[in-house]
């Protein structure tokens, strides 16, 4: 058995591919019309060939789960948080914050709301402690990564 990948269901293909180009720079991998994947892995497949798929109603189909997302991690957050910010059609989760562990990140809808969360690499965490005069030692008891690892990171 091996995992393949998640697929998500969209309304509206084009504004779907445009969305993730313009915001996430990805493009698309493999084109089957209706079933498409994207850089990364990420599946996307129309409502209509959905419900035909699963034989359901299109009522049956709900968006808003807040259950699960799709995650990407950048080397450069701030530039895309410049990126992000400079658009009037993004709709937020929640501002950018940081987690217990020191790593920042920004969750927010794409068109059909399935949030989307993207924070700063681990590396960029370390880089970012180390750079503010923190120890290896106070990095990992910050971020919960063993010595080693962090100086590994840090390479």
């Amino acid at each position: 058995m091996k995992y393949s990948g998640s697929m998500f269901v969209v309304d509206n293909r084009e504004r779907t591919i445009q969305f993730y180009k313009e915001i996430l720079g990805l493009r698309v991998t493999v084109d089957f019309g209706a079933n498409f994947t994207m850089t990364g892995g990420i599946s996307f497949q129309t409502r209509e060939s959905w419900i035909e798929f699963i034989n359901c109603d299109s009522q049956d189909i709900h968006y808003r789960g807040r259950d699960a997302e799709i995650y990407f991690e950048t080397e450069d957050l701030d530039g895309f948080l410049t990126l992000l910010h400079s658009r009037d059609d993004i709709e937020y989760v929640h501002p950018l914050k940081t987690h217990d562990w020191g790593q920042r990140g920004i969750r927010f809808y794409d068109p059909d709301y399935h949030i989307i969360e993207v924070s700063e690499t681990l590396t960029q965490v370390c880089r970012r402690f180390q750079a503010q005069g923190k120890s290896v030692e106070e990095i990992s008891a910050i971020t919960m990564l063993s010595p080693k690892v962090i100086n590994r990171m840090l390479k």
